[in-house]
């Protein structure tokens, strides 16, 4: 395989100037967070608890490192009005951003419970255009999935992966820390429609609705049970990593509303955890769901809102919606 950097694919793709931008901040963002990364697993710094965000969760000090590098080079892109975080409590906008139409939705460090144990992180971005709203505000924001331009991830892990898609395919690329670049390693990704894995959190079974009760005893039942056949559960605690599992050998990922979370609206968010990660699901032939509705049909009503969702390969997604019928 010839060797193929982000800027070669971008171009390649003649992808829209203002986006190719963004995808290269994201992947300076990346470089400059695992450099971060790896700096506090030397310093023992990977514990310490900083504040509280505008969620409620504590956050590690790592999560404000990665917010500002987000925002840092955001503010300098050019091509950004306005920026939305899971650390920040409101609309963040760029200062001069002159003729700028694009929107940064983001969570700057998915996982970040994981860093204790040198477990895998991520983050996670949307891309939506703002433009033409003059001064934007948070409305501007609130699209639906259907309406983002791109999206993507990235995976803290033994390499550091980046995931891209503007919704006409997936591509995959790993981090060359010799010589400071993205390169890709997989196009065209497929998601597998049938898969034998699922994840989900089973310390919440107790609160666990009915119809996802139902649909994991079914997949717990093994040969003898409904769908014939013996799954494995697999849980990494960071939707990133376990997002990447499925885009790589299929599965289905779980983390419906439920008796704890029904007064959120669910444990997610929508804006920049469920919908990039649905984009790039759908685009690699996947679906995603919250069991009644397809995650991007739905409309947004609040930066953090939060939502239940069913994610993964397409005929495991379909054989969970069918319980939630």
């Amino acid at each position: 395989m010839v060797r193929k950097t982000l800027k070669n694919w971008i171009d390649d793709r003649r992808i829209d100037d203002a986006i190719g931008t963004v995808f290269s901040l994201v992947a300076d963002c990346a470089f400059d967070i695992s450099k971060a990364l790896k700096a506090a697993s030397i310093a023992g710094d990977t514990a310490a608890e900083q504040d509280v965000n505008v969620q409620g969760e504590v956050q590690k000090k790592l999560d404000v490192v990665a917010n500002d590098i987000f925002l840092d080079r955001g503010r300098n892109s050019g091509v950004l009005a306005a920026m939305v975080s899971e650390e920040l409590d409101d609309i963040e906008l760029v200062p001069e951003a002159g003729n700028a139409q694009l929107a940064l939705v983001f969570d700057p460090l998915d996982g970040s419970s994981n860093l204790e144990i040198n477990g895998a992180v991520g983050s996670i971005f949307s891309v939506l255009d703002v433009g033409g709203a003059g001064s934007v505000t948070a409305d501007d924001v609130l699209q639906a999935g259907t309406r983002q331009l791109a999206a993507g991830y990235v995976l803290y892990g033994p390499a550091t992966l980046m995931v891209l898609t503007t919704g006409q395919g997936v591509a995959v690329f790993s981090l060359d820390e010799a010589q400071g670049e993205f390169v890709l390693v997989r196009d065209g990704v497929s998601i597998p429609a049938d898969s034998a894995e699922f994840a989900i959190n089973a310390s919440r079974q107790s609160q666990w609705y009915a119809p996802t009760r139902a649909f994991i005893d079914a997949c717990i039942a093994g040969k003898a049970g409904p769908f014939g056949k013996s799954y494995n559960m697999r849980w990494c605690a960071a939707m990133v990593a376990d997002l990447h599992r499925i885009l790589t050998r299929g599965g289905v990922f779980l983390y419906p509303e439920d008796e704890g979370t029904k007064d959120k609206g669910g444990r997610l968010r929508l804006l920049y955890e469920a919908n990039p990660m649905a984009m790039i699901v759908e685009a690699a032939g996947g679906a995603a769901t919250t069991g009644t509705q397809r995650i991007l049909d739905v409309e947004p009503v609040d930066l953090h809102q939060r939502i239940g969702i069913i994610i993964g390969s397409r005929n495991e997604v379909d054989r969970a919606r069918r319980f939630y019928e």
